[in-house]
């Protein structure tokens, strides 16, 4: 089991821990190692043994971004061939934006009950409590790896390593702001990235096979593109340049063909990745026992060709929630199969849990279905369902044939896939029911939510916590780097009155040192940069003059980007005696000598046992 955690050669004991983690400590210390047992399955009769699991999830890709889908602007052969070997998922949902994707994938539940409610300042974190698909194959004995976006938590225990990962590299924003060799982190340290993200995700991922591949292993690779920036190397952007586009959104006055360029080279990079993954499995000779499943977290992130459908990432129509999905099997699931049922995010995990042949109790009510009795071919009756989406508060219905949108209007979606005839006085009935579904499913929904409002930042759960700027809050002249908190660092400090709080937990009582991750011009070298908790605070003189440039961007295809990155420096400020409890963090300032303060990314707080 991987449950109790030793930090410098010290157990974190329950009893010293806040409600939160004794919440944690409860629930997947001790419920689920008497919960979790092997079986196997009647489909695995003949298997001899379990399978290793691979993942693919992608990051702002829509579903009309593949050549199986009728692209012909681009050429998809490898996720293609997912499809034509294994089983797809014709109407297979997903949430609007990513977090709330990956936090159903992972869980089995809708996002608003694990905690999630949003994508970032600390609103895209999953409860500790929540039992993953990552420690559902940890426990079982699998090798547990994540490889790319997590955007789910960073402090523990919200990070991956505390979520059923033994392997993180990666990052986990909601998105990294550049593409080529950006600092990365690695099981909980900061270090650099190796070319671009994809491939280096790519590489990491093939490494663990290889390390794991005596062994079963259970591998994530969700890659962060075509998220913006649209970063891409010249050898998949050339192609496009200057290509002609054929098909186009719908309405074609609303693509921006420089995006979609972009966003193709991309998707054409990720597909380069998938049959790298693919060909080192098939070397290894693990295809035939290795499930390889491949989906995306939304819709496009721009309008292009998708379809036919209505609406893109951010919208709860069709377009914004409708993702490919393949599974694939050799030798156990039928090749070519296409499944017409509706199916979601949220069935991947009881369906691979049962494809593997791991017999679970889930602690708590899951949404999702096993698929497993689709894949067969004698499937029989497979019962009505309706899957809702959410965006704040709107509520979509959706059943195999219909859509009920957030405004009320049925769709059929089997004549309309763009939406655009409001069928409800034909089905008087069906509209009331969903109407009623809707609402009933909002408010609880909402009872969720709203349970999750009010969680400050944990620290000391770990030895180390970073908490970045995207989870701070400026006060006085000091703004974000850029629109989006996301990978942001706080700028235009120039004022001693300013300020930034973060609002933390504190898991044990003790001494811990507070580090700044800063730059600072050479006019403004001789500022005291101080934090305070409670009664406790702690300063320093900023000394040393560290002020790089922003990276350049070079490769990045789309000029409007807002996102900027530069290395920082790290600077302690001595140490606070820290109570258990919740408190607030303010770094301060003081003493200015010039016109200016200082940039800052984040603050490390780190327990000196």
């Amino acid at each position: 089991m991987h449950r109790c955690h030793p930090i410098q050669g010290k157990l974190f004991f329950e009893s010293r821990l806040p409600l939160l983690f004794r919440t944690f400590a409860h629930s997947k210390f001790a419920f689920f190692a008497a919960l979790l047992v092997l079986s196997t399955p009647p489909c695995l009769a003949d298997a001899g043994a379990r399978p290793n699991v691979v993942v693919i999830l992608t990051d702002d890709q829509g579903w009309g971004d593949l050549s199986v889908h009728g692209n012909r602007n681009l050429s998809t052969p490898h996720i293609d061939s997912l499809a034509r070997d294994g089983v797809t998922l014709e109407q297979f949902l997903v949430c609007s934006v990513c977090a709330p994707t990956r936090a159903e994938f992972l869980t089995g539940r809708y996002y608003p009950r694990t905690g999630v409610s949003g994508v970032s300042t600390g609103q895209e974190r999953l409860n500790p409590d929540e039992f993953t698909i990552g420690e559902l194959f940890q426990d079982a004995g699998y090798a547990t790896g994540i490889f790319g976006k997590w955007h789910n938590g960073t402090q523990p225990p919200y990070h991956p390593n505390d979520q059923g990962f033994d392997e993180f590299y990666g990052f986990t924003s909601g998105h990294w702001g550049h593409y080529f060799s950006p600092p990365l982190e690695h099981n909980g340290t900061m270090v650099r990235g190796n070319g671009y993200v994809a491939d280096d995700f790519t590489d990491h991922a093939i490494e663990f096979i290889r390390k794991h591949r005596e062994q079963k292993f259970f591998c994530y690779l969700p890659f962060n593109t075509p998220h913006s920036p649209m970063m891409v190397d010249d050898r998949f952007y050339d192609k496009f340049e200057d290509a002609a586009i054929d098909p186009r959104h719908r309405d074609p006055q609303r693509e921006d063909l420089a995006m979609t360029r972009a966003a193709l080279a991309m998707c054409e990079n990720i597909d380069w990745n998938v049959g790298r993954l693919l060909s080192e499995i098939e070397g290894l000779h693990l295809s035939e026992q290795t499930i390889v499943v491949f989906f995306c977290d939304n819709g496009p992130n721009s309008y292009r060709f998708n379809g036919g459908m209505k609406g893109k990432k951010g919208s709860i129509d069709e377009g914004g929630v409708r993702s490919p999905c393949f599974i694939r099997w050799p030798g156990q699931i039928d090749g070519g199969q296409r499944i017409e049922h509706l199916t979601a995010a949220l069935d991947l995990m009881p369906t691979l849990a049962e494809l593997a042949g791991i017999d679970w109790q889930p602690p708590k009510p899951i949404d999702g279905k096993n698929l497993l009795p689709l894949f067969r071919r004698s499937q029989g009756a497979w019962p009505e369902r309706t899957i809702f989406s959410i965006r704040g508060n709107q509520i979509s219905a959706r059943t195999d044939r219909f859509r009920l949108d957030a405004k009320g209007h049925l769709f059929d979606l089997r004549q309309d896939l763009g939406q655009t005839t409001d069928v409800a006085s034909r089905h008087p009935d069906l509209t009331t029911r969903l109407k009623k579904q809707a609402a009933e499913f909002g408010e609880s929904m909402r009872q969720a939510f709203d349970a999750n409002t009010d969680r400050p930042f944990t620290v000391g759960y770990r030895a180390k916590t970073r908490l970045p700027a995207r989870d701070g809050t400026p006060h006085g002249s000091i703004r974000r780097s850029s629109k989006a908190p996301n990978n942001s660092f706080f700028v235009n400090w120039v004022d001693a009155s300013d300020h930034i709080d973060w609002p933390i937990d504190i898991g044990q009582t003790g001494l811990y040192e507070a580090v700044v991750h800063y730059t600072c011009a050479p006019s403004n070298v001789g500022v005291r940069i101080g934090a305070a908790a409670n009664d406790a605070s702690t300063s320093a003189l900023v000394s040393v003059a560290f002020d790089p440039p922003l990276y350049a961007k070079p490769k990045e295809r789309v000029k409007e980007s807002h996102y900027f990155v530069k290395d920082f420096r790290a600077l302690s400020l001595g140490t606070l005696n820290l109570t258990q409890g919740r408190t607030t963090l303010r770094l301060f300032a003081s003493e200015p000598q010039g016109p200016g303060i200082i940039d800052v990314h984040s603050v490390e707080l780190n327990r000196i046992d």
